[in-house]
């Protein structure tokens, strides 16, 4: 029989109030928690597909690191986002470069091809929900179909031509005429009455 190690001794784990820190990293992660800033970062980082130059493997942290910032995260939900659309992005380039890559086969290329589009479809939709998180993808409502009872009143714009408000409607500039029902009034013709013309049969 083996023997059961010794369990590990209990850790405990000191935890910050929110809002507590003065984050260095929050243009990073969105956190005002450097801890959670630096883990974010670092896992954006460890997603990307580094060159062996270490001149260009610099540069493309560099560069996630500003794609994180540029994104501008204001809480940790939008850090995370960040860094899922940094790691999205050049995950989809990389299967691009390969499928670019010459002198391999068909099913390599389209293999890349079918990964690259899947990512970049992944990503677009990331980004409509940090949009949605962030109050920017409000719906609009249009109305069809208005129906005008007996006693009620239309809203109607461009009634009259020229632009011209009617007296009592200064104070409402979308809704420049109103359309109102009486039963029982009768709408005067203007036009004068004209003698019959007659017609030639056949």
């Amino acid at each position: 029989m083996q023997k059961r190690g010794k369990s590990p001794s209990a850790k405990t784990l000191r935890v910050s109030p929110h809002g507590a820190q003065n984050a260095e990293l929050q243009p990073i992660g969105g956190s005002s928690n450097d801890a959670f800033n630096n883990i974010v970062l670092n896992q954006a980082l460890r997603a990307v597909w580094v060159s062996s130059d270490s001149d260009q493997r610099d540069q493309q942290y560099q560069a996630a690191l500003a794609g994180m910032i540029g994104l501008k995260p204001r809480d940790e939900l939008e850090g995370m986002m960040a860094a899922q659309l940094v790691a999205l992005h050049n995950a989809a380039m990389e299967c691009f470069r390969r499928a670019m890559i010459p002198e391999q086969t068909f099913e390599g290329r389209e293999s890349s091809l079918k990964h690259a589009t899947k990512l970049s479809r992944a990503y677009a939709e990331l980004l409509l929900a940090l949009d949605k998180h962030r109050g920017k993808g409000q719906q609009r409502v249009t109305v069809e179909h208005v129906h005008v009872h007996q006693g009620g009143q239309a809203i109607v714009g461009a009634v009259n031509a020229g632009g011209r408000v009617p007296p009592g409607n200064e104070g409402q500039p979308h809704a420049p005429g109103r359309i109102t029902h009486e039963p029982g009034s009768e709408v005067p013709c203007t036009d004068e009455a004209r003698d019959p013309v007659p017609v030639t049969a056949g």
